[in-house]
Parts: structure tokens; C-alpha cells; sequence
């Protein structure tokens, strides 16, 4: 099993918030259920929110959460369009649907850092982004890659033009790369970068927060629409709530939240899941007092970034597209 940048995938039905009656006397909160949508196969990534639902938190909150893979249409169109409550999303999806009108918002970070970056075999001998020219670029229809490498390469001194750009679908990117398929894939570290050193498999790795020409960005987050916001403020502050609780335990006992995640899902590599967790546990909250937390300093410095190479062609109000309420009142 792999995590990747892959294109986020939708969902063709999911179930809308639905608040029932409370309960009389003393104030309760109202049931309701609701849907996250994630952004891949369950990973590291999410172990907050397996967490959260496997130690009761989402139960305290009186809210059932149906947590489902994505489908075909796209997270952010899914949520912004009410399919699901709330998605994993990422900076970039999110920058880039609020440039086209597409009401997304995100309410965490669930990284706070930029843990990805580009892999490839050492043999391939991709040092830096202007190594990217001539080589197979393993891709998976994601509209941000294209602006990302087109940024590196003009930072670099390279042409973009010479990436050739291979559609592998879910193709193993291990596999893909012994055959020769491609060169170089989009990873995050904390997944495949430790999936290579447990398999032995010598990469290179271009980590993007090594750039200088790029800025540090969220990746990912959780994402609900501007309409849950608005129509369902409670519920949203509940679900934050407990999904905040949950990756508070995954940072304080990583062991505790791979042994929850390995338990959740039939099949997952429970020696990967160890190692991933122990190395991802002490980044979900670097440098922040508050699991989740975002800054506008992050979100307008990727928007200028954009901009700066001419890649953004509508426009965005950073302010807009984050939402802070709800974590500092987690």
C-alpha cells in the first residue's frame, strides 16, 4: 500500500449533518451524522481520526462518522458541494478551488509542515529539480504537480517542457520504477519514505521544504465547506473538537495511535505503520502550541508564490480560505 500526492478522489453520495431533537432540561449536544472523505488509503496521515473514532471522542461529541475513501469526482468538489461534511484536502487544493469560487475552507492542519517531496531511484541521479529534465515523471492528474514542477524547474533552470509526464494509476511506485515506468514520483516521507528504508530501497529525495524557492505550506488539512460552516457551526466545532483530541493522543503516544490505526484497517502494513508513526507523532504539531493551528503568513505566502510565477489565474483572499475559530476553541 502506498500514500502519494495522488489526484483526491469524490464520493458519489455521503450523509448530510442531521440535528435531531435534544434532549430537555439541561442543554445537549444534538446528534448528528456526517461524513469525512479521505484523501487516500488510510495512513499515518489520518491515525488522529481513527483515534478519534475508535476511543469514543466522536461519541462525546454525540456525532456517527462514517469515514469513507474517496470516489471519482474530487474531495474538494465533494465537500463544497455537500457530498461529505469534511475531507482531507491539502494547501494547494484548497488555494486552487478558491481561485475558481469553490467555497472550500480548511479548519487544521493536520502537518504542520510540508512533508513531501519528490523520489526516485538513486541510480536515476535526480539530485535537484533541474534534474527533472528528461525524465519520467510518474503522474497522477493532479492539477497542482504541474504548477509545482513548473515553479522548481523555472527556479532551477530548467524547462518543464522536458518532463515527460506518465499517467500510472495505482501502479506500486516500487514496481514502476524497477520496470523503468518512471523516473521520479511526488511522496510524502513520513509513508513511502519510510516504506523504502524498511524494504531497503535507496532513494533520492528532494524534500520541498529544503527549496528556497518555494514557500512552507499545509499539507494536509481538514477541509469542510463554507455552507457546514455557516449552517452547522456546531457541528463543526464538535467534530474538530474530537479530531483535535484525537491527534493530541497520536503526538502524546504514537504507539497508542499505530496500534488504533493497524486495528482499523484489514491489510495495513503494521511494521510500516510503527515506523511512520514514531516518525511522524513529533511533526503534527512542530512548532505550534496547538495541534491544527494555521497562520495567514502561511497561507498568503503560498497564494504570492502562485502569483509570482504566474500560476494562479484567479484570485484568493488567504483569509478566506482558513478558519482558526474552531481549533482554538478545541
Amino acid at each position: 500500500m502506498m500514500i502519494s500526492r495522488r489526484r483526491t478522489l469524490g464520493l458519489m453520495l455521503g450523509a448530510a449533518a442531521v440535528p435531531l431533537v435534544a434532549a430537555c432540561g439541561e442543554e445537549a449536544k444534538e446528534p448528528a451524522s456526517v461524513t469525512l472523505m479521505l484523501d487516500w488509503v488510510p495512513n499515518t496521515n489520518h491515525t488522529g481520526i481513527y483515534v478519534a473514532r475508535d476511543f469514543g471522542f466522536y461519541d462525546d461529541e454525540n456525532l456517527q462518522v462514517s469515514i469513507v475513501e474517496p470516489g471519482v469526482s474530487g474531495v474538494a468538489q465533494a465537500v463544497a458541494g455537500g457530498a461529505a461534511e469534511f475531507g482531507i484536502s491539502f494547501q494547494e487544493e484548497v488555494t486552487l478551488a478558491r481561485s475558481e469560487d469553490v467555497p472550500l475552507v480548511s479548519v487544521a492542519a493536520i502537518i504542520q509542515h510540508n512533508t513531501s517531496g519528490f523520489a526516485s531511484p538513486a541510480d536515476r541521479k535526480i539530485r535537484r529539480p533541474r534534474d527533472f529534465a528528461g525524465k519520467k515523471y510518474g503522474a497522477f492528474g493532479w492539477g497542482p504537480e504541474r504548477q509545482v514542477l513548473t515553479a522548481l524547474m523555472q527556479c532551477d533552470g530548467g524547462d518543464f517542457n522536458q518532463i515527460e509526464f506518465v499517467d500510472i494509476g495505482a501502479v506500486d511506485y516500487f514496481v514502476a520504477w524497477e520496470r523503468g515506468d518512471v523516473d521520479f514520483v511526488w511522496i510524502f516521507e513520513a509513508w513511502d519514505g519510510i516504506r523504502a528504508q524498511l524494504q531497503g530501497f535507496e532513494l533520492d529525495y528532494i524534500r520541498l521544504t529544503d527549496l528556497d524557492c518555494i514557500p512552507d505550506y499545509y499539507t494536509p488539512v481538514l477541509a469542510t465547506s463554507e455552507a457546514m460552516i455557516a449552517e452547522n457551526p456546531d457541528v463543526v466545532q464538535r467534530f474538530v473538537r474530537a479530531t483535535a483530541r484525537g491527534y493530541e493522543l497520536a503526538i502524546d503516544e504514537p504507539s497508542r495511535g499505530a496500534d488504533t490505526l493497524i486495528k482499523a484497517v484489514d491489510g495495513i502494513d503494521a511494521d510500516l505503520v510503527r515506523a511512520s508513526q514514531d516518525w511522524l507523532s513529533p511533526r503534527y504539531a512542530e512548532d505550534v502550541d496547538k495541534w491544527g493551528w494555521q497562520t495567514q503568513d502561511t497561507w498568503q505566502g503560498y497564494a504570492n508564490w502562485l502569483v509570482n510565477y504566474d500560476l494562479l489565474t484567479g484570485t484568493i483572499n488567504p483569509a478566506n480560505a482558513f478558519d482558526n475559530s474552531f481549533i482554538e476553541n478545541a
